[in-house]
């Protein structure tokens, strides 16, 4: 007799169909799952009811299973609520260890947008960037929000993007941009140099969420003479709170990367 419990079948049920999902195929049958996962036709029949009828699964023509498809979308809205509410929490955090203006952005088309800040007084800075776009090649969050992006993505975005210089280092091209990427994630954050304007310094993570996808960048941003010499003090203040986000938004890090 299987030792293992009825929940467990279900959820190799479930995953069972969600393989065949991801490698292309239209779900699956009570037939092709049984034989994909070398189980009994019965067996594997009541596990995909049970799983249909609390809505992990539905059945369409052909007496064949798929994924519903409205538990991701549930569970996304769930994450952009967390990003709100919990981002509030890893800014606080962030800037009271910085003592630096620190910022929650996302991307949008070719530029960044930022959706939440916290700007401690001592920092100097005024006004707000709420809601307020950026070009992304020259942004504080631009290569933490393409972090994932292969180059043919990323050249995509910038097809027709015009490099304006907005400081004395801004990249001169996609492949200047590129070049600073592959910098970045072999470092483990990225910098941004008086890209985005003279004097102006950023340090900054990219935030994935259950799916792994990059959803969001969080930075910390200053005047260079102030950051640039407390630049490893808040890289690490910064990844702390990047990681503590991510849990937050059911981010797993794979096992080979721990």
């Amino acid at each position: 007799m299987s030792k293992t419990s009825s929940m467990g079948r279900g959820i190799m049920a479930v995953l069972a169909v969600g393989a065949r999902s991801a490698g292309g195929l239209p779900g699956g049958t009570v037939a092709d799952i049984a034989a994909d996962l070398g189980k009994d036709r019965s067996q594997v029949s009541r596990s995909l009811r049970t799983a249909e009828q609390e809505g992990f699964l539905a059945r369409g023509d052909h007496r064949s299973y798929t994924l519903d498809w409205s538990l991701l979308t549930d569970a996304q809205l769930l994450t952009d609520q967390r990003l709100q509410t919990d981002g509030v929490t890893a800014l606080e955090g962030l800037a009271g260890e910085a003592d630096e203006g620190c910022f929650l952005g996302i991307l949008r088309g070719d530029s960044t947008v930022t959706i939440g800040e916290r700007v401690p007084e001592s920092s100097n800075m005024v006004g707000s960037w709420l809601g307020r776009p950026y070009p992304a090649f020259c942004s504080d969050a631009g290569q933490a929000l393409l972090w994932e992006a292969s180059d043919a993505e990323v050249q995509t975005i910038f097809s027709g993007v015009p490099f304006v210089r907005h400081g004395p280092n801004t990249p001169r091209d996609v492949e200047d941009f590129l070049t600073r990427l592959r910098g970045a994630r072999q470092r483990g954050y990225s910098i941004v140099d008086e890209e985005a304007e003279p004097g102006l310094y950023s340090l900054a993570v990219p935030i994935h969420d259950f799916k792994g996808d990059v959803v969001a960048a969080l930075q910390v941003v200053g005047p260079k003479i102030r950051l640039e010499p407390k630049r490893e003090f808040c890289a690490t203040a910064l990844r702390s709170w990047g990681k503590w986000l991510e849990s937050a938004l059911g981010h797993a890090v794979p096992e080979d990367h721990l």
